[in-house]
């Protein structure tokens, strides 16, 4: 392992990391308006679990392959970027019918429930090649052959990674809860909070799919 200066060096820049904004908040806020705390907490969760995907293959060096191939970065990258506008169009359709339900007397549509955001969480983190190369251009700058081995390195780094990218999440998640119960005695703006989520996550795939493969 890397020795304690060399580790806390790592831990101060993976902290700044986790704390800036980025694709990962604005999802995990997003999904906290558009279904509340419980959702959002789960979304945490599975995109930590997620980035735990790319840190074991890292590890393996099965991101590296990905990373180098065109076809491979392009495959992930699309799959990742319409799962994720898919959620986006879903989550605003939802909110359009339940507002429309709302005016005929109808009864409110059901939220996704934390279990469904927690695997979608899961699977729109682990289809992110971007998450992919961050690991490989970042945690191996603090890894040292010396120290043993650099599998394990980089394992227990990017899981120190991962645990702050969750505890930051889990941050935004609570606040973006807040936002939404104080909303919640205005039903026409928790619609538009959910419309707008809807349309965040519209965008964020679609970054993600315009996302260019890293040099190698």
């Amino acid at each position: 392992m890397p020795d304690l200066a060399q580790f806390a060096l790592y831990f101060a820049a993976a902290l700044l990391l986790a704390v800036t904004p980025g694709p990962g908040i604005f999802y995990v806020a997003a999904r906290t308006l558009a279904g509340g705390r419980a959702e959002g907490m789960a979304s945490s969760f599975g995109t930590g679990l997620g980035g735990m995907v790319h840190v074991l293959a890292g590890s393996l060096g099965v991101s590296a392959i990905v990373l180098a191939s065109a076809e491979l970065f392009t495959a992930l990258k699309l799959a990742g970027s319409a799962y994720l506008i898919w959620i986006g169009f879903r989550t605003f359709r939802a909110a359009r019918r339940e507002a429309l339900a709302a005016l005929n007397g109808g009864a409110a549509a059901l939220p996704v429930g934390p279990r469904r955001a927690f695997r979608e969480g899961v699977l729109v983190e682990a289809l992110n090649p971007k998450t992919a190369g961050f690991f490989l251009a970042f945690v191996p700058q603090f890894v040292d052959p010396a120290q043993g081995s650099v599998a394990l390195q980089f394992l227990v780094l990017g899981f120190v990674s991962v645990a702050l990218n969750t505890l930051a999440d889990v941050g935004v998640a609570l606040a973006a809860g807040g936002i939404r119960d104080g909303a919640a005695t205005r039903p026409a703006l928790v619609r538009r909070l959910r419309e707008a989520s809807g349309v965040a996550m519209i965008a964020l795939g679609a970054g993600l799919a315009l996302a260019r493969r890293p040099a190698t």
